[in-house]
């Protein structure tokens, strides 16, 4: 069958590289993504490997690189990303890259603090602008200038200066418009009602200078008298993030300032463009490169991080690394190692040694477009244990059908169909596109999904008559009325039968009423029948089950081929035989009895028929005189005892002799491991000849890191072994029996979900059709085509959204579910560990996408 249904042959492999070669192979080795790097100084700290300073500064360019990018997003500025994958720079490019980020870095920020405070003054000067405008009107507003005076002089009757007036000192500043009510309600209590506030609003939004937010702010003065007054009416300006401002007091002092802060504003306005623009071109230059340049530097830290995880001979010319690959890849890995190589300009080559170890290796599946939605489904429950038989491939055919036996439905299968088809035909485009939306993003990764949902869906649909909720008639039923109005053939049926009775029951023993089965799917009559509920779930529960079990033995069947590659004839003789005969013997016999009922009894005999579900209890039972309930066919009894007997021997087989056999297996083993001392032959060991083979197969297996093991006796080494637990294996054992017999039957009725699933569908779908758009078809007339196309609206709406999106979900998780414990628990184990090669396509993956 190919590595299609198993994992890849994986391998460990001892890389030596030259340490002037070792920075170019490993950047080969990236691109290509085949090898997984295994770290060997698991014991140093991170900050006391070789090459962290490296990765300092591929992470300081990196932090760099992050605040240009911030910048341009923050200009509004499209960052060009062409796909280009560019090669790794060498590392004696780093320091050109430090010295151009590091001067784009100081650039920036010299230009945005240049920015900042010539924005921060013409704040100032734009608030000083509106101040001496508000002044002048509120100062313009008293007509009368005696009034004006008037209002500016108080006289103290007890001063004896009595005559000598006294002017008010006043102060102008701008504050947020949000904080006038409370500001002024501040300055009324604290000076007790002794300061006179005026206030105007700005109009036009200004630009802090700190953030870029838009502002809105208000124009104030307050007039009092005296000096304490002064200082409070400060201290409280203070205290609410007021700028004051200086304002002269005469009319011509003011408009002269006026003019002045008009000029430096249209100074500073030309500068600030100016200085904009600088920026604009800046960043702009740097939007076209930012890409490649995030691709080299983490490149770059990717490979100082791996180099890390490597030893370094005492020679400090030579970096040893241990690696995974796949074994057909191994090639590949040759050649890249050779170019890595050629690129450096070394003349010493790499080498590539196979290992031979004991250790599990990873389990790594090639999968394509098509096949990785649903390897992702099988790994979710869990990874599957290295070259242990894949689910993946028959997945494909088993996920989509079982859940389009929940969801069949032709018309919901078509526009699932077209939607799945939509993201196949354009998934060039919408990959370019990158979209940050996570639900977009797992739909489109499950598309084909999707896409293999829909079709089996539409064949479902079909088969149940089904779209939705009504019944196509394409080939005419094959139920007939006219027989019954002949008197001939037992009717006695006439028209004035058929206007007076609203429930009639078709006879399909009366010949010519039923002409044989529908070509295909169930015939539309039965849309319409009243019966109809009773007749889909005798039919669909049958169904149910026969898929059930179906499903089931084939995953027992699976199991087959994991015994016989790992060449474990007692789990084939004293598991795999007996599991498959205690299903078979009790659940395969109960499909066997639906089809032969099925065979065995026409419309004339049904009537006849026992139950099955009745006669599946009495097997259990021993019950064969129950007159309620007839034998299906003679000589019944004899065969049911037989078939429940070997279902009930497969258990103590499964149970005790499995682990039986396994203990008497443990000791042949330490027997057979015992050996001479002295030239005297020990036990039931092997002969001197057959020792010296069997040590010097042990040797060949062993790896230079363990120069003391190859000293000891193979008689010592068992003695080593793990002592075989008897307690531990039969107590494994009985859980596993237990866990399987009645998982049978559990398993078997979970499979009804089939059958519950499909006609909630179909309920739902009728009851949507005939509350919604029956209203719409109940009107002829131009009114009613405005009100039926709002119906018709309403009801795609709800079918998309229930029928659809929480149907198809639930179906979906349904499906999911029959395959993680119903199938897969016959046969995988899902114990394993993910193959994570070293490959920049990964490392990349989502950093860059906007």
């Amino acid at each position: 069958m190919g590595e299609l249904f198993r994992s890849e042959e994986m391998t460990l492999a001892q890389l030596f590289l030259q340490s002037e070669a070792a920075y170019c192979c490993v950047s080969e080795l990236g691109e290509i993504g085949m090898v997984q790097f295994r770290d060997l100084n698991p014991d140093v700290n991170v900050f006391q490997r070789k090459f962290v300073n490296e990765v300092r500064r591929c992470e300081e360019m990196d932090r760099k690189l992050r605040f240009v990018e911030k910048e341009i997003k923050k200009a509004d500025i499209p960052m060009v990303d062409t796909g280009e994958n560019p090669e790794v720079p060498f590392p004696r490019d780093m320091i050109d890259m430090e010295a151009t980020f590091e001067k784009l870095e100081n650039e920036l920020k010299e230009i945005n603090t240049n920015q900042e405070a010539l924005k921060k003054n013409f704040l100032e000067l734009t608030e000083l602008k509106h101040i001496l405008r508000r002044t002048q009107q509120f100062f313009d507003e008293m007509e009368d200038p005696s009034l004006l005076e008037e209002s500016s002089t108080l006289i103290d009757p007890s001063d004896p200066n009595r005559g000598a007036p006294l002017r008010l000192g006043f102060v102008a500043g701008v504050i947020g418009r949000e904080r006038i009510p409370t500001f002024e309600r501040m300055l009324w209590r604290v000076c007790r009602g002794n300061v006179f506030l005026r206030q105007a609003d700005i109009e036009d939004p200004l630009e802090d200078p700190t953030t870029g937010d838009q502002v809105y702010k208000s124009v104030f003065i307050i007039f009092f008298q005296g000096d304490q007054l002064k200082n409070r009416v400060k201290k409280i300006c203070e205290g609410f993030r007021a700028t004051l401002y200086p304002c002269p007091e005469t009319p011509q002092e003011r408009r002269e300032m006026l003019a002045g802060v008009n000029a430096r504003i249209d100074d500073l306005q030309m500068v600030l463009n100016q200085t904009e623009d600088h920026r604009q071109r800046v960043l702009q230059a740097a939007a076209k490169t930012v890409r490649v340049w995030f691709i080299k530097v983490r490149k770059m830290k990717a490979i100082y991080h791996t180099l890390n995880l490597c030893n370094i001979d005492v020679t400090q010319k030579c970096l040893i690394a241990e690696v995974w690959c796949p074994v057909s890849d191994l090639d590949s890995i040759q050649f890249a190692l050779r170019r890595g190589t050629e690129k450096s300009g070394s003349s010493v080559p790499s080498i590539l040694n196979r290992m031979q170890t004991k250790q599990t290796p990873p389990t790594y599946n090639k999968t394509n477009k098509l096949t990785s939605g649903f390897q992702s489904i099988v790994d979710a429950y869990g990874m599957g244990s290295y070259r242990e038989i894949n689910p993946a491939p028959f997945t494909i055919i088993t996920f989509p059908f079982l859940f389009a036996v929940m969801f069949g439905d032709l018309g919901h299968g078509a526009l699932m169909t077209a939607a799945a088809l939509y993201l196949v035909l354009r998934e060039s485009r919408l990959m370019a596109q990158k979209n940050d939306n996570e639900m977009f993003n797992m739909l489109f990764g499950g598309r084909y999904i999707i896409l293999l949902m829909g079709l089996f869906s539409m064949y479902t649909g079909i088969i149940y008559n089904d779209c939705f909720s009504k019944s196509l008639n394409v080939f005419g039923s094959s139920w007939s009325v006219r027989p019954m109005f002949n008197p001939r053939v037992g009717g006695n049926w006439t028209f004035q039968t058929l206007e007076e009775n609203r429930l009639l029951q078709l006879d399909p023993a009366v010949d010519g009423v039923f002409n044989g089965p529908y070509p295909i799917g169930i015939d539309p009559i039965w849309n319409i029948a009243t019966n109809k509920l009773t007749f889909l779930n005798s039919f669909k529960m049958k169904m149910s089950i026969i898929l059930g079990v179906i499903h089931m033995l084939f995953g027992v069947s699976l199991s087959l081929f994991n015994h016989l590659y790992f060449n474990k004839p007692l789990n084939i003789y004293l598991g795999f035989i007996p599991e498959i005969i205690f299903m078979s013997s009790l659940f395969g016999y109960l499909v066997i009895l639906v089809f032969y009922k099925w065979v065995a009894y026409n419309a004339s005999t049904s009537r006849m028929a026992p139950s099955l579900l009745i006669a599946f209890i009495n097997m259990f039972l021993f019950q064969y005189n129950d007159p309620t309930n007839r034998p299906l066919y003679s000589g019944q009894q004899g065969l049911q005892i037989f078939f429940f007997l070997m279902a009930l021997a497969c258990v103590p087989v499964m149970l005790v002799v499995k682990t039986v056999i396994m203990y008497r297996q443990h000791m042949w083993r330490k027997n057979l491991g015992m050996q001479n001392f002295g030239g005297i032959r020990v036990g039931n060991g092997p002969t001197e000849d057959q020792a010296e083979i069997i040590q010097h197969d042990q040797l060949s297996q062993h790896s230079e890191e363990e120069p003391e093991h190859y000293l000891l006796s193979p008689a010592v080494k068992a003695h080593q072994e793990e002592e075989f637990d008897v307690a531990d294996v039969a107590v494994n054992q009985a859980i596993h029996t237990i866990e399987y017999c009645l998982g049978c039957i559990s398993n078997t009725a979970s499979y009804l979900r089939l059958w519950a699933l499909s006609l909630a569908h179909a309920q739902l779908s009728e009851v949507l059709w005939s509350m919604v758009m029956r209203l719409g078809l109940g009107t002829q007339s131009l009114v009613g085509f405005v009100f039926l196309s709002v119906i018709f609206f309403a009801f795609a709406t709800l079918t998309i959204a229930i029928l659809l999106i929480m149907e198809g979900l639930s179906a979906f998780l349904h499906a999911l579910r029959l395959h993680w414990v119903e199938f897969q628990n016959k046969f995988y184990s899902g114990q394993g560990f993910k193959f994570l090669p070293f490959t920049f396509e990964s490392i990349l993956d989502g950093r860059f996408e906007e």
